[in-house]
């Protein structure tokens, strides 16, 4: 379901979340994409179109979070609830491999997180190494 999303409200949600994706952390300008405003509580489970629920997502993430609000952390196989990237702190939940190619979950929500959305997908790992070897990648985290 498409929603209006007036400019003012896209301009703050893009700068709250440095234009890079909300989830896997892949900066916009990196890629050929348009990124999107996800609505964190889906519309369907009653999330309203206001800044509190909105954040900045790569178009894959987006897909693969959907309507989701929980997932299984593999390791210990219970459902958590998925990142909530405008209530909780990135680097709490998640931390970058050495190589700085992968995404390590440091808690069950980021693992499931990650599992979920598919963060560690093997095409993405090959363009982080490349931007890795840009200088482009990690991004600075607040």
């Amino acid at each position: 379901m498409s929603v209006y999303i007036r400019i003012e409200l896209q301009r703050q949600i893009r700068n709250r979340f440095g234009e890079c994706c909300a989830y896997c952390r892949t900066a916009e300008f990196l890629t050929a994409m348009t990124f999107e405003f996800e609505h964190i509580r889906p519309l369907k489970a009653g999330g309203e179109t206001v800044f509190e629920n909105l954040c900045f997502a790569c178009p894959s993430c987006n897909r693969h979070k959907g309507d989701r609000q929980t997932a299984i952390d593999l390791e210990s196989g219970e459902v958590v609830a998925l990142f909530n990237p405008q209530e909780q702190v990135w680097t709490e939940h998640f931390a970058w491999s050495e190589s700085g190619t992968e995404m390590r979950g440091l808690t069950a929500v980021g693992r499931a997180t990650i599992s979920a959305l598919q963060i560690n997908r093997p095409a993405l790992v090959r363009a982080r190494a490349m931007w890795v070897k840009l200088g482009e990648h990690p991004p600075e985290l607040d």
